[in-house]
């Protein structure tokens, strides 16, 4: 009996699931613009931002944050639900306690009898999981809640990624307010300076109408900008999950662009399938490989073993007292014959599952390895940007400095000075804008290179 026994656990712990292989990865071997071994995977947030109230900002962020909050329980929950699914492989024991009454014929002429019994004991139930169904159930739940813990890493780095670029925005937003505000200064002086000519008679009203025009589009930006950085801060504060003292907002955007560390990229594309999106993809296939086995396993009969044991009495008093021991054995096997075809629709259903599965972590590796190449090419070129840009604010300035010279010297037409003061405008805000793409850049390498978190 004890061999059977051990012969039956040891069938439990079989599986009809396929031997799972990772499918191939559908992407070239080699990052674009890699070098090396290093990844971002081993550089802590606390490490890639070097700003110290930005590392504070997300601290509250990863804190107080709704939707990670929201992942965590989520995870908590899948683990749950694996724990109840284990549950199912171990025999289920209960205890037991009853009373029956009952009227009964117990003779010729229709006489009857009162019938009491008193019992109490224990109850156990198996499902002996010769074919591994239990088993491959258990391992897909295993694998669906290692999917939502990678899936919530991923949510963290996110979280760090968007914080730090919404922080990176309002910087920017800042800096073009403080350009839209020095230009009205300086188109305010301009004006008063065509003002004073035209009293004088060197110049005309003209010029000052054209001086106005570009007062009135910077008021115009300031009075934008000033409600974009409101909505900027909004959005800073739903990520972080609440307010956010002035203390720890930014100015503008630090000439040196050293507020994030940058972003090693390795050479080999395999780093890839260490993001946490893609291993979330993985499980999730893995999960629909496991049920492949416990629909492959409805083929096949399935065996349930029950035990009943304790003590019973047709007197209360003497339940405890007298030779009143009871037991039962039930063992039950089910052989399914007919199901309409159920059995085979499943197994196809799980197939296709799987199916689709494949094709989806295949997907997640190509939008990987895109986002990668997208944020690589842009970095191959944004110091170039930079240094051009740069160049411009400072031949716009002195064009302005020049024409201006010049217009009141009565050499040059106002238009000069006015095409010289937009150009220096535009400039300046094409600077920033240039700033805040690099900035962004290095936030998004991390992100999509599977940033440490930590």
């Amino acid at each position: 009996m004890k061999r059977v026994a051990l012969v039956l656990f040891l069938g439990a712990c079989a599986s009809m699931a396929p031997r799972y292989e990772r499918p191939a990865a559908p992407i070239p071997a080699k990052l674009p613009g890699g070098a090396g071994e290093a990844t971002a995977a081993k550089l802590p947030w606390h490490q890639f931002v070097r700003d110290g109230r930005l590392q504070k900002v997300i601290e509250r962020a990863l804190t107080q944050n709704r939707d990670l909050r929201r992942a965590a329980y989520d995870i908590e929950s899948a683990r749950a639900q694996y724990r109840i699914q284990r549950a199912e492989i171990l025999p289920s024991i209960s205890a037991t306690a009853g009373l029956s009454a009952a009227r009964v014929i117990a003779g010729p002429g229709n006489a009857t009898v009162n019938a009491t019994n008193y019992d109490i004991g224990a109850l156990a139930t198996w499902e002996i999981d010769v074919f591994g169904r239990v088993r491959s159930l258990t391992d897909a739940k295993l694998q669906a809640y290692f999917s939502l813990v990678e899936t919530g890493r991923a949510l963290r780095i996110s979280l760090i990624a968007e914080t730090s670029a919404a922080y990176v925005r309002l910087a920017g937003d800042r800096g073009r307010l403080a350009i839209a505000r020095e230009t009205m200064a300086t188109a305010q002086r301009t004006m008063d300076l065509t003002n004073q000519l035209v009293g004088g008679g060197v110049s005309n009203r003209g010029d000052f109408y054209q001086a106005s025009t570009v007062f009135q589009q910077a008021r115009a930006d300031v009075a934008f900008l000033e409600a974009t950085i409101a909505q900027d801060r909004n959005a800073l504060e739903l990520l972080a999950g609440g307010s956010i003292p002035e203390e720890l907002l930014p100015d503008t955007i630090p000439e040196g662009l050293d507020w994030f560390t940058d972003v090693p990229v390795g050479l080999s594309s395999a780093v890839l399938l260490n993001r946490p999106d893609v291993l979330a993809a993985e499980h999730d296939l893995v999960a629909a490989n496991a049920n492949i086995g416990a629909a492959r396993a409805q083929f096949f009969p399935s065996l349930t073993l029950t035990q009943s044991g304790g003590l019973a009495s047709t007197a209360l008093a003497a339940l405890f007292s007298g030779p009143a021991a009871v037991w039962a054995i039930a063992p039950r096997i089910v052989l399914p014959l007919f199901r309409g075809g159920a059995n085979r629709a499943n197994l196809d259903f799980t197939v296709a599952q799987k199916h689709a599965f494949v094709a989806r972590y295949e997907l997640a590796i190509q939008s990987a390895f895109r986002d990668v190449a997208d944020a690589l090419a842009t970095r191959g070129t944004i110091e170039e940007q930079l240094a051009a840009q740069a160049a411009l604010v400072e031949a716009a300035t002195k064009s302005v400095e020049l024409a201006q010279a010049r217009y009141k010297s009565g050499i040059d037409t106002f238009l000069t000075t006015l095409v010289s003061q937009r150009a220096l405008y535009t400039a300046k805000n094409s600077l920033v804008a240039t700033q805040l793409a690099a900035l962004e850049n290095r936030v998004t390498l991390y992100r999509v290179l599977g940033g440490g978190g930590n």
